[in-house]
Formats: structure tokens, C-alpha cells, sequence
């Protein structure tokens, strides 16, 4: 479908075009091997949602909502079931690979499509940073520990008064290589670290519960409801749940596997809807006892705060158990926004709006380049960049590409209501506008600065759009 058109040179650029999905016209040298079921989903998406995020942002979310973070796990919560109900639908209407950009592809049109890919990759890149660089947190602590400490210029930036961060450079190369050798087998080993990860958070509860103590609740909502206080220093539940939200997301990992999985109608589904319930009831488990043991300020933007709630416990094997399972499972969430990463890459080269080389695949069916080409680039965020300040934006991304999804599902349950939905999401509009509404919340309850950055950050993504991406659109040339 060709829409309106925007004359850059001697090319013409259909921005609102949309691309078809018709698995028989992608040639073989650009096609992705089915190997995934939906156990590979779940894990898959449980290891990119339980990480970094019930691991250190519950001490950055009580430091801003105190005892009302539980309920800004509740809301950060409740908002993303209901984009994973929309993903479910979406992913299982259209099992191509690209997640969001590839649904807005077919639905709106190739402009938006890049937007929100643009918004994917931002997402992508600064989480699989961000994550590296918090493993390599981890790592140079613990070769501290048994006296071989790594030197100071070599685990920081340049910013951060060193050279380069070899260790965060390192997992980043570690994981493109199991990407690399192939999917399943990648996929097979990130089950087996999620059920670590699992396995300490489990061992935190048990312990921690036999000191709860409900009067730690008190007062509940110390910072209030909304967002409040200065720009960089906004407080509330809302606050909360705004950075909260980095803990939940994940799932969307899962719909970029839709390509590679062997029956989509079915996995992908089960992986979305059974990753998002685990993880909802881990989260609240893990909130209700660590606030219930240890009085909120005593672990508010701590690093480690679930390590520390321990130690203060007076349990510090358990402690070192938890810290040392999160050094080793840490590299399941790199794993999972890598593949996201280079998968939206991937799609995006082979639609031509990045180079179309890039999109080739290893005789196992693997995308070597693109992973390579993903590699390089958050290796060079996680060396030389320290991402505090940023890491919020990923944020922003995520909740662009949550809207666009929701958006999605109610223009196809209006423009094609019969066509065939292997999982139909009940009560589709209402659940459509929680999506919408809350993710428009949430980033309204984003700190003003990355609300800038994301700005920049887009206006950025428009100027390679209309220099290049629209220029070379496959859909574009072919409409």
C-alpha cells in the first residue's frame, strides 16, 4: 500500500507504505531456522525480565516511593500484562521476526515502523550496556575477593577516570559468541541460568520472610502518589514505577523469536503470557520481603540491594550465594536484549532500511554479521560509557514500542475483526487502553531529562530515515 510520499533527489521515499509478510518470498540466504519451543520462550523471557532489575532498581524504586514501591511493582506490572496480552495477539497474527517494528510495519506503515524500531534498538543497546557494565561491577569485585584485583583504568570509562571497561567488553564478546554458534544451543544454556537466578531469589525469600515485620510499612506512600520534587530528582509511586518498569520488560525478547520458533501459533503465546505471570509473582514475592525485613532506608540505591538486606540479617552466606548467582546468571538478560538487539537489526537490514548485507545468515541458520555488528556496538557504549544518567531512556523506548503494539492490535480487530487469531486477548479494548494510557503515564513519569534525551534521540532517527533508511525501503521500491 502506498501512501503519501516525501522527494528526496531523484528518490521517493513512500513513508506510509506497508509491508506484506509471506515467509515463501524471504530467500533462503535471509531466512531464519525454526529451533525454539516454547520452554526456550519462557526461559527466554524470564532470564531478560528477572535480572538487573528485582537485583538493584528495587533499592533505586523504595528510595523513591519507600513501602509504596510493592505497588509501583503492582502498576509497572498491570501495565505491562497488558502489552504482553497485545504482543501474544500480534506475534501469533504475524510470527515474522522485529517484534513491534515489524507489527507496525504491516499495520501503520513504514515510517512509524522506523520509529519504533528506532526506539527498539535505543532500548536494546543501552540495556545490553547497562547490563554488562553491572556484571562487570560484579566481576571485578569478585577477582578482588580471591586477590587478583583487575586494574582500575581497565573497569571503568573514560568518564570514570579510566580507559575502557575490559570486563564488560568481554561478556558482551562471550554472549555474541554463543549467539553465533546458534540459537538452540544458546537458548539451551540460558534455561539452565535462569534456573540459577531463580533458584537464589527463591533462597532470598526464605530466608527473609521468618523477619518480616508489618509495622515496616509504615507510613506507606512517605513521597505520595504522582510524580513530584525537581527535574533528576522526581519522587512518588508513579516515580517509582516509571524506572520500575525497566524490571518487567523483556517478554518483547520473546516476539522477536517468533521466526525462529517451531510453531508460533502456540509458543509464543505461552512464552509471553507464562514469562510476564512468573515474573509478576517473583517480583511481589521478592518486594514484600525485603521491605517487610529491613526498614527501606536502609537499602534505598544500593547496588546490591538484595545482598545487602541479607548481610544486615546477619546471613552473610546467603549473601555471597546471591551475589555470586547473579555474576553467573547476570548474562541471561545480555543474552536475551542481544538477540532482541541484533534480531531487530537484522529484520530492519533485510527490509533495506539498514544495509541489506548485514541480513545473511550461517549455514545454521544463524545471523553472524548482524551479531557481530550488534557486538560492536555495545561494546563501545559498555568500554567507554558510563549510562546512569541514561539508562532511563531505554525506558523511554520500550514504552513507545508498547504504545505502537496496542495500536496495532485494536486497528486489526477493527480493519480484519475475522481473521484467524491462534490467541485472541480477552477484552481487547480495554486492556488496548490500559496499554496505551498506562505506557503514556509511565512516560510522562519519566525524568524530564530523558524525556529530552528521547527527543534528541528521535529527531536523530528522522534524519537517517529520510537521508538513508526511506531511500533504500524494499517495501518502498516495490509499492
Amino acid at each position: 500500500m502506498v501512501g503519501k510520499t516525501v522527494i528526496r533527489g531523484m528518490r521517493v521515499i513512500n513513508w506510509k507504505v506497508r509491508k506484506s509478510i509471506v515467509a515463501d518470498d524471504i530467500p533462503p540466504e535471509h531466512r531464519l531456522k525454526q529451533t525454539l519451543g516454547w520452554p526456550h520462550l519462557i526461559a527466554l523471557g524470564v532470564g531478560a525480565i528477572v535480572g538487573t532489575g528485582i537485583l538493584t532498581l528495587i533499592g533505586v524504586g523504595a528510595a523513591k516511593a519507600g513501602p509504596g514501591v510493592i505497588l509501583s511493582f503492582a502498576i509497572a506490572g498491570i501495565i505491562c500484562a497488558a502489552a504482553a496480552l497485545a504482543y501474544a495477539e500480534m506475534a501469533t497474527m504475524i510470527p515474522a521476526s522485529g517484534s513491534a517494528y515489524t507489527y507496525s510495519y504491516v499495520v501503520i506503515g513504514e515510517l512509524i515502523a522506523w520509529v519504533v524500531g528506532w526506539s527498539l534498538i535505543l532500548e536494546y543497546s543501552l540495556v545490553v550496556s547497562a547490563v554488562a557494565v553491572g556484571w562487570s561491577g560484579y566481576a571485578a569485585g569478585f577477582m578482588e575477593s580471591i586477590g587478583a584485583p583487575l586494574p582500575a583504568a581497565l573497569i571503568q570509562g573514560p568518564q570514570l577516570g579510566g580507559i575502557v571497561n575490559l570486563p564488560a567488553i568481554f561478556i558482551i564478546a562471550v554472549v555474541g559468541g554463543l549467539l553465533i554458534l546458534g540459537t538452540k544451543e544458546s537458548a539451551t544454556l540460558n534455561a539452565v541460568l535462569v534456573l540459577v537466578k531463580i533458584v537464589a531469589l527463591i533462597v532470598f525469600v526464605a530466608v527473609a520472610l521468618p523477619y518480616f515485620d508489618p509495622a515496616k510499612f509504615e507510613p506507606f506512600m512517605p513521597y505520595g502518589f504522582s510524580k513530584s520534587g525537581a527535574p533528576g530528582a522526581e519522587v512518588g509511586v508513579m516515580a517509582a514505577a516509571a524506572i520500575i518498569f525497566f524490571a518487567f520488560y523483556g517478554f518483547d525478547a520473546i516476539a522477536t523469536a517468533a521466526e525462529e520458533t517451531k510453531n508460533p501459533g502456540r509458543d509464543l503465546s505461552i512464552g509471553i503470557v507464562g514469562s510476564m505471570v512468573l515474573c509478576v509473582i517473583i517480583y511481589m514475592a521478592v518486594a514484600a520481603a525485603a521491605i517487610g525485613a529491613v526498614a527501606y532506608t536502609r537499602f534505598a540505591n544500593s547496588p546490591e540491594p538484595l545482598a545487602l538486606i541479607l548481610r544486615q540479617l546477619g546471613q552473610p552466606g546467603a549473601a555471597a550465594y546471591l551475589a555470586a548467582s547473579a555474576v553467573i546468571a547476570l548474562p541471561t538478560v545480555i543474552l536475551a536484549f542481544f538477540y532482541g538487539q541484533s534480531r531487530i537489526f537484522f529484520v530492519m537490514a533485510r527490509d533495506g532500511l539498514l544495509p541489506r548485507g548485514l541480513a545473511a545468515v550461517s549455514p545454521r541458520g544463524s545471523p553472524v554479521r548482524i551479531t557481530i555488528f550488534t557486538g560492536v556496538i555495545v561494546a563501545i557504549l559498555a568500554g567507554l560509557i558510563p549510562l546512569d544518567e541514561l539508562a532511563a531512556l531505554a525506558n523511554a523506548g520500550t514504552l513507545t514500542a508498547f504504545v505502537a503494539v496496542a495500536v496495532c492490535m485494536l486497528i486489526m480487530r477493527r480493519r480484519e475483526p475475522d481473521a484467524p487469531r491462534r490467541f485472541r486477548t480477552p477484552l481487547a479494548w480495554p486492556v488496548g487502553l490500559v496499554a496505551i494510557l498506562g505506557c503514556a503515564y509511565l512516560f510522562y513519569s519519566l525524568p524530564q531529562t530523558t524525556q529530552l534525551y528521547f527527543v534528541i534521540a528521535h529527531i536523530v532517527g528522522l534524519a537517517f530515515y529520510f537521508l538513508y533508511a526511506g531511500r533504500h525501503s524494499l517495501a518502498g521500491r516495490r509499492a
